[in-house]
């Protein structure tokens, strides 16, 4: 009869690779289907029955994975559903918008639970923008804070979606919230637990194509307005992020009135000719601190102001005009629009439609990519900083090192 403990046993599970390979492979099922039977996934993955129950016994002894009886259904075996252990790991998500933030955790089945949410103090008191960063940085790093102290060695990493253009995992410029290069260091309180960063478009791209509108797509496009255009190219659920991580600054694509400068630095982005700014400069009103919320509120004003219906259908045309130069020059095979991309469409359909279809090239005309609203949301951005998260962890090396230090606790 053995004798060995479970966390020797879990440091002999360690160094089998067959059985990393093996957990890995239940994980991500689990992942992809929370909720999933263990006969399920013993079908899916070709693994006999003991098989199947052999590793997930030896994931609940490393705290991955919970099981719980099935529904009784029929005459077969009695099985188990999968799911997160209540004492596994778990990722930090922060979402870093231009007005605001929220700070999530999430285990193994990528589910994020925000646990704060915050208004950025009021950034015209602080005319220098270091100064105003300085606070933003230093209010979510508290919230941050407290999420790890809340969950402990069990976080693995902190992982942050922003509205700013990322290079080499660090904020080289946000046009959005008026920031030059940010360090965002201070957002993580234990040296140990790695930063992950990445543009908040980008991300909701991502989360798109693993759980949303366009999920099964081989290459789908994401795009969306908030405070300027943002998105990305994703091919087979990874974005095409260019050689410094900068890829995807879809706003900052000549499309616009070679007049006006971009807060970017450059002349005639498409940026100024697609948001609440655009609305506001075709209405000659003065520039909104919130080119988001004054662009909602021109929406609900549609119906009752002719003024503000020209302006819309304005901003929609040029809008549909650069998604049909996006779709000439990057072939996907679906559209999702986030943000106030999809409420700009359906406010100006027509004027949309009739825009995008003159800016394709003839021969994509008769058979277009389909354009659709993006499914998750308001809470993309979030559910795709969850899982590049999890993508860094659920390796051979990330369990291997969860498996280590629950054998150091033991």
């Amino acid at each position: 009869m053995s004798t060995a403990s479970p966390a020797s046993r879990s440091l002999s599970f360690r160094t089998r690779d067959s059985r990393w390979r093996g957990a890995l492979a239940v994980l991500q099922e689990m992942r992809r289907e929370p909720g999933v039977t263990r006969a399920a996934v013993a079908q899916r993955l070709g693994l006999s029955s003991g098989s199947a129950t052999e590793i997930t016994a030896r994931l609940r002894e490393l705290a991955l994975l919970a099981e719980t009886p099935a529904a009784a259904s029929g005459r077969g075996r009695p099985t188990t559903v999968l799911g997160p252990h209540p004492d596994g790991p778990v990722v930090v998500a922060v979402d870093l918008r231009q007005e605001d933030y929220r700070c999530a955790v999430a285990a193994l089945d990528g589910r994020p639970e925000v646990l704060e949410a915050e208004a950025h103090a009021d950034r015209a008191a602080d005319r220098a923008a270091d100064r105003a960063a300085g606070r933003a940085v230093g209010t979510v790093a508290r919230a941050v804070r407290h999420a790890c102290d809340r969950y402990g060695d069990r976080v693995r990493f902190v992982s942050v979606a922003v509205a700013a253009t990322v290079r080499h995992g660090r904020i080289a410029q946000s046009a959005a919230l008026g920031w030059d290069a940010v360090d965002l260091g201070a957002l993580v309180p234990h040296p140990g637990v790695p930063l992950l960063v990445g543009n908040d478009a980008t991300l909701a791209g991502v989360a798109e194509s693993r759980y949303g509108a366009a999920a099964g797509t081989a290459v789908a496009l994401h795009v969306t307005i908030e405070v300027g255009v943002g998105g990305t190219l994703i091919v087979d659920g990874r974005p095409v992020e260019g050689m410094t991580g900068a890829g995807g600054e879809f706003g900052h694509l000549p499309f616009g009135d070679r007049g006006l400068r971009c807060p970017c630095g450059a002349r005639g982005c498409w940026d100024l000719a697609v948001d609440g700014r655009a609305i506001a400069r075709h209405l000659g009103d003065p520039p909104p601190r919130d080119p988001r919320t004054y662009a909602r509120a021109a929406l609900d004003r549609m119906a009752e102001d002719a003024a503000v219906r020209s302006a819309v259908n304005r901003v929609a045309g040029d809008f549909a005009s650069g998604l049909a130069g996006l779709v000439n020059a990057l072939d996907p095979g679906v559209v999702t629009l986030g943000g106030l991309a999809e409420p700009l469409r359906a406010a100006a359909a027509p004027r949309f439609a009739a825009a995008l279809q003159d800016g394709l090239m003839r021969f994509r005309r008769a058979d277009p990519p389909p354009v659709v609203a993006a499914a998750l949301g308001e809470d993309g951005a979030l559910h795709g900083a969850v899982a590049v998260a999890l993508d860094r962890f659920l390796t051979e090396e990330g369990l291997a090192a969860w498996a280590s230090a629950r054998a150091g606790r033991g």
